[in-house]
């Protein structure tokens, strides 16, 4: 068994051993009345501020958004909740954008698994939920959006159902893992040879990127993606300019907007007047199951593409070469 293969069969363990983490965890109130949230991340840790803030959208009563760069907005003040999620704990920009919100007196709290996230936190008596370290930050999910979920949780903002369905979505994968894996081996076959092209509604945006993501590093494929219904309003017309080396691969969910399932029927007859469409099928009773299915078989289908390809999934050796060239700065 490989590497990446060990870590992709321990995602449905993370989530347990995620949640003992989160049962222990306890978080101060904060001081002042929290008027907006920033989740700070990158990459793997980033992803899972996104997975988050798109499920809670509509039940938090403050805006959440999701910073993936050095700096923060200037809204940041000391009503801003700023969560500082670095899997590794040394990711510049998060610690750059973390570092100006002390400095803006917000409310902090950390997720990490030590580094200087562990260091900034444990020496201005913040908040820190630590995680076990020393693997890719693509296969901490699970970590990442537990450990995200029971802040909201704790600090009274999310309804302690969310942990409940991310449970589900934990039993939806065990359940389903013949049938999850073979959908995989469809997906990457689907894929050999071709740019990835990722659709679904808005409500799984985050679901597309992650897909797209995790063929970018495990499968080292290029791709993109886009949710409907913004793509209707402009991608689509580029489909006119589409061939075979383009892969459509659509998320098909449940409780769509009427109209956007009505969308979907028509952009998929129109891609296929250029190209080809592949659909998969979610499965589950709520929006986070539903996301945890589909992340789970394309985590799979990323390393079988890259099996088939017969490239490293592991590796990462330009991310390092830039990291190295930015040490130099």
């Amino acid at each position: 068994m490989s590497e990446m293969n060990r870590l992709i069969s321990e995602f449905p363990n993370n989530f347990l051993e995620a949640k003992e983490i989160a049962l222990k965890a306890n978080f101060q109130q904060p001081k002042n009345e929290i008027h907006n949230i920033v989740i700070c991340g990158m990459g793997g840790s980033g992803i899972g501020g996104s997975l988050v803030a798109k499920w809670l959208e509509n039940e938090l009563s403050v805006s959440v958004t999701v910073v993936k760069d050095y700096s923060l907005p200037a809204f940041i003040s000391k009503n801003s909740l700023v969560i500082g999620s670095s899997y590794s704990g040394n990711t510049e920009e998060t610690i750059s954008a973390v570092e100006e919100a002390v400095a803006k007196g917000a409310h902090i709290i950390g997720i990490t698994s030590g580094g200087k996230m562990l260091e900034l936190c444990e020496s201005k008596a913040f908040d820190v939920v630590v995680v076990p370290g020393g693997n890719p930050p693509r296969t901490a999910l699970a970590f990442s959006i537990v450990q995200l979920v029971n802040i909201f949780i704790q600090l009274g903002m999310a309804d302690s159902k969310r942990m409940d369905e991310m449970m589900a979505g934990q039993q939806l994968i065990v359940k389903e893992e013949v049938g999850i894996k073979a959908e995989a081996r469809k997906l990457a076959e689907y894929l050999t040879g071709k740019v990835g092209i990722w659709y679904g509604t808005s409500d799984y945006e985050p679901v597309l990127v992650r897909a797209r993501q995790q063929f970018n590093e495990n499968g080292k494929a290029l791709g993109w993606s886009h949710s409907i219904p913004e793509m209707n309003h402009n991608e689509l017309v580029g489909w006119g300019g589409g061939d075979e080396r383009f892969a459509a691969v659509f998320i098909d969910t449940k409780w769509n907007h009427t109209r956007n399932d009505k969308r979907i029927e028509i952009t998929k007859s129109k891609i296929e007047a250029y190209s080809t469409v592949h659909s998969i099928q979610a499965k589950g009773e709520s929006q986070i199951e539903q996301s945890i299915y589909i992340i789970n078989i394309v985590d799979w289908a990323s390393l079988y593409l890259a099996e088939m390809e017969n490239t490293d999934p592991i590796d990462i050796t330009v991310i390092d070469f830039l990291k190295s060239e930015l040490s130099k700065f």
